[in-house]
């Protein structure tokens, strides 16, 4: 365990090469071409708007609760089966409860609760659909066709249907939050790769000109380690700052905007500086990874190799998280939260959906503590790589003095 005042030179020497590399990176001319960066990865945007759409498609079936005397409801579920493969698009239906005669049946309080999307009572010849006013637009048509053809001997006359309406429910609530989820699992990961190449950048910059080796020299590794990928962290906050100004300046010039996203589960507020937090840890995770694989490398050439798989990595694990999404409460979404470089995105989501807030502090620290570690890691790596030529060389031509004549 380091003495305090060991801490303090190594937070110290951290601070002397953050602050250099954030203004050598901030002010040089290159800054300005990694501002116009966003405009690439716009066609990786379209790539991920593709696969969440699917993940909501997944996602987004609604189930429609059927609450009728006696067996009425399970002649209407029968009725659904047999016209599913004519009408495309039925939802599924579900048996809530068979009424007895006169029994009274509280829907709205299956919609606050549950992942019902509408409910349908009354009886066959004269159904109340209750629900919001998107789903019974979608489902009036269709329930009022199920129902004639489920009545005993089939009727020729459709029934009316009558509707409640409600101003939403737990189910559309729930998938608004989800969309939200899914947004900010798209931005995170966009922002993420887009900005952590600059880590290996950087370090293989100061290695090719030897500049790394003299550094490594003066202070301990982790600092340098430490140092390097706070530097750019805020540069990469830096740049995020200049495009958030700049797409604000172009909704007030009148720009289209965003569409508005649901509210998420633990408020915009908190969800802001969660998002945050998360970006800065999947930042520091995938970046101490760079400069771990900076260190295995002693070429350009090998840097880029082995970066390759670290890219490939992102990707799967931007899938498993989204895939995570799609299964709450599994066993997917466990080790997608517990796997440190896609628990940063896992638990964007999870404040989105679900309001507790003690699995986030828990999953911070142990973010904090997975970049401890990989930052040391990386560092005896590096040591051993970049430090190893001069005593190596002094092993062997003390070898060669020995050796007998």
């Amino acid at each position: 365990m380091l003495l305090p005042d060991a801490m303090t030179e190594r937070l110290r020497a951290a601070w002397v090469i953050a602050r250099r590399d954030f203004v050598a990176v901030v002010f040089s001319k290159s800054f300005i071409f990694f501002l116009l960066g966003p405009l690439f990865p716009l066609v990786i945007g379209f790539v991920a708007g593709s696969i969440g759409a699917t993940v909501q498609r997944d996602l987004d079936r609604p189930v429609v609760g059927v609450a009728l005397p006696a067996h009425e409801g399970d002649r209407l579920v029968m009725a659904r089966d047999a016209m599913a493969d004519k009408l495309g698009g039925l939802p599924e239906f579900v048996v809530l409860e068979r009424l007895r005669a006169d029994e009274r049946f509280d829907a709205r309080a299956v919609l606050r609760n549950g992942r019902i999307a509408a409910v349908v009572g009354g009886s066959l010849a004269a159904p109340i659909l209750t629900g919001t006013r998107e789903r019974v637009g979608e489902l009036r048509g269709p329930l009022s066709l199920l129902a004639a053809r489920a009545q005993a001997g089939g009727a020729e006359t459709y029934p009316p249907v009558k509707v409640d309406l409600l101003a939403t429910s737990a189910a559309r609530e729930r998938d608004g939050r989800v969309l939200t989820a899914q947004a900010g699992q798209v931005l995170l990961f966009l922002l993420t790769m887009l900005l952590a190449g600059m880590v290996l950048s950087n370090l293989v910059e100061e290695k090719a000109n030897k500049i790394i080796e003299v550094l490594a020299a003066s202070i301990p590794m982790d600092a340098l380690f430490l140092g390097k990928l706070f530097a750019m962290l805020g540069v990469s906050l830096a740049g995020i700052a200049v495009w958030g100004t700049g797409y604000g300046v172009l909704v007030l010039a009148g720009a289209k905007s965003m569409p508005v996203l649901a509210a998420p589960a633990v408020g915009w507020p908190l969800f802001l500086t969660l998002g945050f937090l998360y970006f800065a840890m999947a930042y520091l995770l995938l970046g101490s990874i760079f400069l771990a694989i900076g260190g295995m490398a002693n070429t350009v050439r090998e840097v880029q190799t082995l970066s390759m798989p670290a890219t490939m990595m992102q990707l799967v694990v931007f899938f498993l998280a989204s895939f995570a999404l799609a299964r709450p409460g599994s066993w997917i979404e466990t080790v997608s939260a517990v796997f440190p470089v896609s628990s940063p995105y896992t638990m964007l989501a999870h404040a989105a959906r679900d309001t507790a807030l003690w699995p986030h502090l828990v999953a911070l620290i142990w973010q904090g503590l997975c970049v401890v570690l990989m930052i040391r890691f990386g560092a005896r790596l590096f040591r051993r790589t970049v430090m190893k030529s001069g005593p190596a060389r002094g092993r062997k031509a003390k070898k060669a003095i020995t050796a007998p004549a």
